[in-house]
């Protein structure tokens, strides 16, 4: 049985600047699934950096109010909702809450670095 406590994963500032903590990912341990898990946090004010992916990507809010930017299309989001990011779409996430925006990701096929590119 594998049970990860996200309290007790390394945190590390993401590509794109958000504060991230890495759940699973099959290709750092052996779980067989398809795809990664991360809990992403933004803080109040900020926006992440301009970046998008080769796999489609899924965001759980969880905590706290956005604005979600995905190409050319912006959309206020907040706790309990999932924004489907499809593969090679041009993405970023701003707080516009008064505390931190908190969210899991969801990639499919898992998260590799050379995967994503940071546009600014």
């Amino acid at each position: 049985m594998l049970i990860k406590d996200v309290k007790k994963c390394e945190e590390f500032i993401a590509g794109d600047k958000s504060i991230l903590k890495e759940l699973l990912n099959p290709l750092k341990e052996d779980v067989a699934i398809n795809y990664s898990l991360a809990l992403a946090k933004v803080k109040q004010g900020e926006i992440t950096s301009a970046h998008k992916l080769k796999n489609s990507e899924v965001y759980y809010i969880l905590e706290g109010v956005g604005e979600m930017y995905i190409d050319k299309e912006k959309e206020k989001v907040s706790a309990e909702q999932a924004i489907y990011i499809p593969p090679n779409s041009v993405q970023r996430i701003k707080n516009i809450g008064k505390n931190d925006l908190v969210f899991l990701c969801i990639v499919e096929p898992a998260w590799k670095k050379e995967d994503e590119e940071v546009i600014e």
